[in-house]
């Protein structure tokens, strides 16, 4: 049984090459009917289209068949396609014959179901419609993404999932019986991708990124992807600036070939494209910190990191996402530098996205000081033996390097509009979820 055409294609079709007679195979999305006429709206992963199966043209034991067809079952059909601006879509099938492939008896799924309801369910939420549009969307941006960083010269990169040391602090590991010894799940591509750059130059990845942080919020997962890269002789400057390029790439891919899906999720396409059109900024944090005052009359003490509510209030003052560079250096990662104009201040920048959906992007120039790096390591608890083949990248023929780090499903959330970042990803897991 060959699926040769969606029914999308098949409408195309009909419409350039007056092609009539079709062959649609797909899954029942709504059925109604009386005992003469049994119309069927059929979806696959392209479109819906109404089906109208008479008793009268396919007679009284395949119509009966008919009857019991339902939610979720799945048909091949055969009939002819017309314009009909009253059905769904705007064309119908008249249908001359059908098989039913794979029966659907009482599909569980239905309206007002609980969020818990719907997760746990996840194998069968992914067919409805509003996921199916965020996973076209989320497929176009990764590919999308792709495309940029081989037209940019990059090399990909790949990396282990288990590793010995981590970047991001030992609170938030998850740990892996890796034989007679432990190991942990990856927080991040980032050291490795460091490793690379001394032989590739630039380097970038996608893969999946767990943090064990015990937070049940709209904003986290505890297993998510994160999308990375890092390039050789490049500054804080360099680096940022590539972000911002890279996001208006796979953002204009999105509204290119996902306006329709867009659309349904309720987003407004033509804002979304003055955006990509217009220049995104670039201030430093003691600058966030003032328009938090000035504009906001929000008191944050400098050497606090930026949370939720501030990175929200902030963006209200931009429609365009936001660039934020030069974090106070005590809060931030063994990796990142200081400043040599300003000791207290880190070569680093976060992303931030307007519309409260926050920070999309982290990245920083690499520290090259082995014993800078060594102080902010012993002072958060970690053994610098497992960091010494990371030294050797600084022991060894260094140079100036930078990267950073998008959150894949942070960038689904906001530009889908999604009030729920489990809804960015296609199996979510969470502090409280680990199935289906």
């Amino acid at each position: 049984m060959l699926k040769k055409h969606t029914i999308q294609e098949l409408i195309e079709r009909f419409e350039k090459e007056g092609v009539d007679t079709v062959e649609i195979f797909g899954w029942v999305h709504r059925e109604r009917g009386s005992n003469k006429m049994k119309f069927v709206v059929m979806r696959d992963s392209s479109t819906t289209i109404q089906c109208v199966i008479n008793k009268a043209v396919v007679g009284d034991e395949k119509f009966a068949v008919a009857d019991k067809v339902r939610l979720e079952a799945s048909l091949k059909i055969v009939g002819t396609i017309k314009k009909d601006d009253r059905a769904p879509g705007g064309y119908e099938v008249s249908v001359s014959d059908f098989e039913v492939v794979g029966e659907s008896v009482d599909f569980p799924l239905g309206k007002d179901q609980t969020r818990d309801f719907l997760d746990s369910n996840r194998h069968l939420t992914i067919r409805t419609s509003k996921m199916v549009n965020i996973m076209k969307i989320r497929s176009t941006y990764v590919q999308a993404r792709d495309m940029f960083f081989i037209q940019e010269g990059f090399y990909r990169f790949d990396t282990p999932i288990m590793q010995p040391s981590q970047s991001e602090g030992g609170a938030d590991l998850f740990e892996v019986k890796y034989y007679d010894k432990k190991t942990y799940l990856a927080q991040t591509w980032q050291l490795y991708g460091e490793a690379a750059v001394f032989g590739l130059e630039k380097v970038y990845n996608m893969g999946p990124t767990f943090r064990a942080e015990k937070s049940n919020t709209s904003r986290h997962l505890s297993e998510f992807w994160m999308a990375e890269m890092e390039a050789a002789w490049w500054d804080l400057h360099d680096v940022s600036e590539f972000a911002k390029r890279e996001l208006k790439f796979c953002i204009q891919a999105v509204i290119d070939k996902n306006k329709k899906e867009l659309e349904a999720l309720g987003q407004d396409v033509e804002k979304l494209q003055e955006m990509v059109s217009k220049e995104w900024k670039t201030i430093k944090y003691k600058e966030a910190l003032e328009i938090l005052k000035e504009k906001a009359g929000m008191e944050v003490e400098y050497g606090k990191d930026l949370r939720t509510v501030e990175e929200e209030e902030l963006m209200k003052h931009f429609d365009v996402p936001v660039v934020v560079t030069h974090y106070p250096k005590d809060i931030m990662a063994f990796y990142k530098p200081a400043d040599p104009e300003f000791p207290n201040e880190a070569l680093c920048f976060d992303l931030l996205a307007p519309s409260g959906y926050g920070e999309v992007v982290g990245g920083s120039q690499r520290d090259l000081d082995i014993e800078e790096m060594g102080k902010f390591l012993e002072r958060d608890g970690e053994d610098l033996e497992d960091y010494q083949w990371y030294f050797d990248l600084r022991r060894y023929g260094s140079v100036p390097h930078s990267g950073y780090g998008v959150g894949i499903e942070r960038m689904i959330r906001w530009i889908c509009g999604l009030e729920n970042i489990k809804d960015a990803i296609p199996f979510p897991r969470t502090v409280t979820r680990f199935k289906p």
